[in-house]
């Protein structure tokens, strides 16, 4: 994991250089303005002085605007030069620069969707990081004073994902395919905000990419939204990164709290709110999510939305995955921390999968990315609830849609005491 200092302070230390330098320009320039010993004129020097400090005044100012970008839910976006991000706190990427990225996947749509529509609460009007930049969403030590480790900060409990109904605090509605090698994936995920009723708990929708025995060798590659009141302080959906070689044990983190995901994107800030999200009996909105291995590299690349390319995570970080997967999996998880009767916090929109459009939540549109850097879809899939009483999954194929499924539930309820 990367080190404290580079989650706890500003990522851009120029400003505060600049503040110290500014306290000594006055001094400099009463010495400059005395008699020269030498008989030469100073004034000259003296105006050049002058100059500089000003100069520094406005950089600083600059700086501080760049830099700090505020969001209505609170949140403070820095504008971290892109080779001074967290990852490149990694051994084996010191000295580098992000790369440009691969050619998409073959079959890739490009069009138009209603994800564009949905941006994140800090770019309302308009704002992103300068190039050469990628927007990181401030830790504050609020952050680490809300969480149970703070050694693990940042990171999910150590466990391995399921794929069975084996009692665990956290329970699952999700689709996979296995059984073949894949090089990615993709899906639209509408976005609710779920009740959470412990701060302990999350709810998520996301996608896994998989490999490895499901011992403590696994590795994984996740991305989607959630609702973290421990991670981020509010019950606001938003959309994470998650990467591990281990099962969670040692490795991995969530978005940038430590070093691994590499981000090439300046207008999207992992960890940030998703606004505007879907309203039960209304409108929906949805984002699409592509995870592909690039042939050439072997890195797995991130997009968001229909061009938005956001990152990736080197091969190297990976064992098995620095392969391919061997299973892909979609879904919602929620964590369930009750110990007397079952948790109230919802999965999806908090209702159940047989309510359908506009009010359940779905993942749509499911593929897979096969050897030949193709999307295919995802056939053979299937559906797991480990507690179908609390949350339940249903799916089904048409020609809008291609393969789906509405997912989903209240949590505690009359059949889920």
């Amino acid at each position: 994991m990367a080190s404290s200092s580079s989650i706890l302070s500003p990522p851009i230390i120029l400003p505060f250089v600049f503040f110290l330098i500014s306290l000594s320009i006055e001094p400099v320039l009463s010495t400059l303005s005395s008699t020269d010993s030498t008989g030469t004129n100073t004034n000259s020097t003296t105006l050049h002085a002058r100059e500089e400090f000003l100069k520094y005044k406005r950089i600083r100012a600059k700086l501080n605007k760049i830099n700090k970008l505020s969001s209505e839910d609170g949140d403070v976006i820095d504008c971290v030069p892109s080779h001074l991000q967290p990852a490149f706190d990694h051994p084996l990427l010191k000295g580098q620069k992000p790369l440009e990225p691969p050619e998409l996947p073959k079959g890739c749509n490009l069009s138009s969707s209603l994800g564009d529509i949905l941006v994140q609460k800090w770019r309302t009007n308009g704002e992103s990081c300068p190039d050469g930049t990628i927007p990181i969403r401030r830790t504050t030590k609020k952050d680490l004073l809300r969480a149970s480790s703070v050694r693990r900060f940042g990171m999910k409990p150590p466990r391995r994902v399921r794929r069975d109904s084996t009692s665990s605090s956290h329970e699952h509605a999700v689709g996979y395919i296995n059984g073949d090698q894949y090089y990615g994936a993709q899906a639209s995920i509408n976005v609710w905000s779920p009740q959470v009723i412990d701060p302990s708990e999350f709810s998520l929708s996301q996608m896994w990419v998989i490999s490895g025995s499901f011992g403590n060798d696994l590795n994984t590659i996740e991305a989607g939204w959630q609702v973290s009141p421990e991670l981020y302080g509010d019950g606001s959906p938003r959309f994470f990164t998650y990467w591990t070689t281990d099962a969670y044990q040692e490795t991995g983190c969530y978005n940038h709290y430590c070093s691994g995901f590499v981000q090439t994107n300046n207008k999207i800030a992992i960890g940030a709110a998703i606004s505007p999200t879907s309203f039960y009996s209304g409108r929906q909105f949805d984002i699409s999510i592509l995870v592909w291995k690039d042939p050439q590299h072997g890195h797995w690349w991130l997009k968001l939305g229909s061009g938005a390319v956001v990152g990736y995570w080197p091969s190297f970080l990976f064992t098995h995955l620095a392969q391919h997967a061997n299973m892909v999996q979609f879904g919602g998880e929620i964590v369930n921390t009750q110990q007397s009767g079952h948790t109230s916090t919802q999965m999806g929109s908090g209702h159940f999968s047989g309510e359908g459009y506009h009010k359940s939540a779905y993942f749509r549109n499911l593929q897979i990315v096969d050897w030949d850097n193709g999307l295919i879809p995802a056939s053979n899939l299937k559906l797991l609830a480990d507690h179908p009483n609390c949350y339940d999954i249903r799916g089904g194929v048409n020609r809008a849609w291609g393969n789906y499924f509405y997912y989903g539930g209240p949590g505690r309820n009359v059949r889920c005491p």
